[in-house]
């Protein structure tokens, strides 16, 4: 269904490494240098992917809605365990055939423009509930994060060299010839953090929140190592910048762009205002699907 635009979500901050960091590149094939090293930029500084930091907090998210419901967030990784599979959506009995049977009850001059609504109404309804907020292959995600940037004053152009080696299993000594050595960012270095999200419904915000939280709280490390202590890292929010446009009220959509253009932060309002509303939305949503599951469960 075509997008309408209802809601824009701004974040912007600093991610400090409070460890070394090591987001690999892999294996390099250089003859001189680092075995493993680190990404970089076009001009060879330190560059954290925003794919990184947003797959480390969907990981978070997803072990938390777990814990409350399995089906509240599907496995990313394999096909037969997502929430909506290929055949589900494309097989026989499918969400695309049950779609061509009910437009049967509207004119036929209707089907068209009805077909995409029910189709998107009936994927948004079994989707798991993570992939609301960060997409799947039949829903895009409404949480972009840009690549994170150094900032330069805190970094002075020295990445720290690191050995490592393979332990023999057997005899649980070091195994000959796996020897390498691998590149890590130092402790202390500061990446520039932005991100966007729009038309987020309030208890997916409420999970960004959550999300969020744990990188304030230093409990989500990058990258690899992280059983060496190597990837912790901490968030500073510096701002939190928040559009929400009743549809019904357009001229405060043309207000809100007028302002955007001109570069006028009063087009937003101070998210913080709204953690603990959006944070409270999730805590309800949650316990609704949880009871309606449970009583789908009571009258089988």
């Amino acid at each position: 269904m075509f997008e309408i635009f209802k809601n824009r979500l701004k974040i912007t901050g600093t991610l400090t490494t409070i460890t070394a960091l090591r987001i690999s590149a892999g294996r390099s094939t250089e003859p001189i240098g680092s075995d493993l090293p680190v990404i970089k930029d076009a001009l060879g500084r330190p560059l954290i992917p925003g794919s990184s930091f947003k797959g480390a907090m969907r990981s978070r998210l997803e072990s938390f809605l777990r814990g409350i419901n399995p089906n509240f967030a599907a496995n990313p990784a394999i096909e037969a365990e997502w929430s909506i599979t290929n055949e589900r959506l494309n097989g026989k009995n499918g969400i695309k055939e049950e779609v061509e049977e009910e437009l049967k009850q509207y004119p036929e001059k209707e089907r068209n423009a009805k077909r995409d609504e029910l189709l998107t109404k009936k994927i948004i309804d079994e989707t798991d509930l993570a992939s609301h907020l960060f997409g799947s292959p039949w829903l895009a995600s409404k949480f972009q994060v840009r690549d994170l940037t150094i900032v330069p004053d805190t970094w002075f152009g020295q990445y720290q060299e690191r050995d490592g080696v393979a332990i023999d299993r057997d005899t649980e000594t070091a195994a000959e010839g796996k020897l390498y050595d691998f590149q890590v960012v130092p402790a202390g270095t500061q990446f520039e953090f932005q991100a966007v999200v729009e038309n987020a419904e309030e208890w997916e915000l409420g999970l960004l929140m959550i999300g969020l939280h744990q990188f304030q709280t230093e409990q989500i490390p990058l990258g690899g190592g992280r059983s060496r202590g190597l990837g912790v890292v901490k968030l500073d929010i510096n701002e939190m910048l928040w559009f929400d446009y009743p549809e019904d009220q357009p001229q405060l959509l043309l207000d809100y762009l007028k302002k955007l253009v001109m570069g006028d932060k009063k087009a937003y309002e101070d998210a913080r205002d709204f953690k603990d509303h959006w944070v409270q939305k999730l805590i309800e949503h949650l316990e609704s699907k949880a009871s309606h599951k449970n009583n789908t469960e009571a009258k089988r």
